[in-house]
This record gives structure tokens, C-alpha cells and sequence, in this order.
């Protein structure tokens, strides 16, 4: 195996910083345990600068969230001419953007649920869909911002200006139906969808805590699932990163409402650099099919300097 001198990418200014400086390390210690030379390099306004000097072979993108899963440090790297791992600038700029993800997929018989954007201060007047529903910042991943708006008027009716939640935060937010069910989640390397996981959250749904802090959440892998459904989660989401151009590792997450049989599977979104920790999912159902932590991030790596060759 050719020796390289990688830059790990990692940290940034984003709501999930705390989960990025979890993966980075965490890809860092494998990459150096299979004899690589690797730079930790933390996200700064500087970090052209950095990189220019330090000169690697390759940068092994573990950002999550603006700017480093946007297309901002990709098209900062392209520039550069620094190969990179996981998706490149145009997949990043619509995989980020939850419409632009449905304008890119459900034409191309992708489910997904339907919705619309809706301004905040809207929401303080009526509700811009049927309760229950979901809304979400159409461009954070890790669950944050995710507010349920019920029936019971949770959060009021119509919603409080000084009631807490996304509203608070973002100008503009997407409302989606809620779908009752299950949440399923399907990882994608190079051109293999790996397996489905069942994630139950101990209480509540799986939102940031959930995902990040060990013993909330139980993972059921495989999924006890019906095999159509389980071929359908492999199938989309193999469709979705190939669609949307994804390079590297990808995951998508679904809601199956099982009351409606394979009718009610549905694809919320494509997260292009899926994290990279000790909880997270890629690495999970790797592991379950034999890829251990550090061969997972080594495909992830030769698959960036053969996209670049």
C-alpha cells in the first residue's frame, strides 16, 4: 500500500462541529494506523493558506454541515487542485439543499415526502400545512432545528414567537407532512448500498442527541423489516447517490409508516459525508459486512485519488 501524506479536514464553525472533530480524529487514527502521514487540520478562515503549505497528497473531507458539506471548501479544493474525498461541488451545493434534493430525485421516481418553504414569521399566523407536521432548516443535517408540530398544539396554536424552536434561528424553514413509522437509514460505498439499520429512539425521535450520545438510540441491524422493503431502501438509495453524483461514502435516511406497506417508504434526504464516529452509521453497517473502521476509510481515500486520476 503506497504511503500517503493525507490532511484530515475537520472541526469548522457549523452546528455540528462537536460530531466533525469526532470523525476527523477518529479517520485521523485510522489513517495513521495503516501507516499514512496525516495532518490534522482544523477549518479555519486560513485554511487555503494551510493546505498550500502543508502540500498533501490528498484531503480526507470530514466536515459536516456549511461551509465544508456545501460545495464552499470543494470548490475552494477544486480551485486548489488538491484531490478530496466524498462528493464534489455541484453534488454538495443540491445534496445540502433538502428542495433541491427533491427537485433533483422525485422527477426521477424517487419518494419523497411532499412540502413547502415557509417564512417564519408565517408560522406565528397559521400553520402552513395539516398537523401533524414536520419542520426542518432546509440545509442542516444531524436532525438540528427538526421541530414536530402536533395536534395537540405543542409548541401553540398557531405557533408562539417566544415558543422555542427553529423559528427562532432561520428566516425561512421547510414544512413536510409528518410520516408516521419507522426510521430506516441505507449507507452507500463506492457503488454498494451496504444494509438497512432500524434506528428506536429511547424516547422522543432521533434528533442530535439521539444520534450523538451513546445508549439513547438502539440500532436493529439488519432491519426486521420485510425483504421488499429492505431491497427498496438499497435500491433508492443507490439510485440517489448515483443521481446525485456522490463520490465516497453516502447515507440515506427514510420514514416508513408500515401501516402503508412499501406505499409508505419515503426518502428524506442524502447526507453526501455521513459522519465518521464511534456511534455513527456508515462505519456501523460496514463493520456488520466485514469492512473494518480503517479498511472503510482507506476505500474512501483510493476512491478520491482514482476520481482524481
Amino acid at each position: 500500500m503506497t504511503q500517503l501524506h493525507i490532511a484530515v479536514l475537520m472541526g469548522g464553525w457549523s452546528a455540528e462541529r462537536e460530531v466533525s472533530l469526532m470523525s476527523g480524529n477518529g479517520v485521523a487514527d485510522a489513517l495513521e494506523a495503516r501507516g499514512h502521514r496525516v495532518s490534522r487540520v482544523e477549518l479555519t478562515r486560513q485554511v487555503a493558506v494551510t493546505l498550500a503549505e502543508l502540500k498533501p497528497d490528498v484531503v480526507f473531507n470530514a466536515l459536516h454541515g456549511t461551509p465544508g458539506e456545501d460545495g464552499t471548501v470543494q470548490g475552494m479544493l477544486d480551485l486548489m487542485g488538491v484531490p478530496y474525498t466524498h462528493s464534489g461541488l455541484v453534488t454538495s451545493v443540491i445534496a445540502i439543499d433538502k428542495q433541491l434534493t427533491k427537485q433533483a430525485l422525485v422527477p426521477h421516481g424517487v419518494p419523497m415526502p411532499g412540502g413547502r418553504m415557509v417564512k417564519s414569521p408565517e408560522l406565528f399566523e397559521r400553520d402552513p400545512l395539516p398537523r401533524p407536521y414536520v419542520l426542518k432548516p432546509v440545509n442542516e443535517g444531524s436532525s438540528v432545528g427538526v421541530a414536530i408540530v402536533t395536534a395537540e398544539g405543542n409548541y401553540g396554536n398557531p405557533i408562539a414567537a417566544e415558543a422555542k424552536g427553529p423559528w427562532q434561528e432561520f428566516d425561512e424553514l421547510l414544512a413536510e407532512p409528518f410520516i408516521r413509522g419507522r426510521e430506516l437509514t441505507t449507507a452507500v460505498l463506492g457503488d454498494q448500498a451496504l444494509g438497512v439499520t432500524e434506528l428506536k429512539p429511547k424516547s422522543g425521535f432521533y434528533d442530535y442527541d439521539s444520534k450523538y450520545t451513546d445508549g439513547l438510540t438502539e440500532h436493529v441491524f439488519p432491519a426486521q423489516i420485510a425483504d421488499e422493503v429492505t431491497e427498496a431502501c438499497k435500491r433508492i438509495a443507490l439510485d440517489a447517490h448515483r443521481l446525485l453524483g456522490c463520490k465516497g461514502a453516502s447515507r440515506s435516511d427514510f420514514r416508513w409508516d408500515d401501516s402503508q406497506g412499501i406505499e409508505g417508504l419515503f426518502l428524506l434526504e442524502v447526507n453526501t459525508q455521513p459522519g465518521m464516529t464511534p456511534l455513527s452509521l456508515v462505519p456501523e453497517q460496514a463493520r456488520h459486512l466485514g469492512i473494518s473502521y480503517g479498511e472503510l476509510v482507506q476505500r474512501i481515500v483510493d476512491e478520491a485519488l482514482g476520481a482524481a486520476a
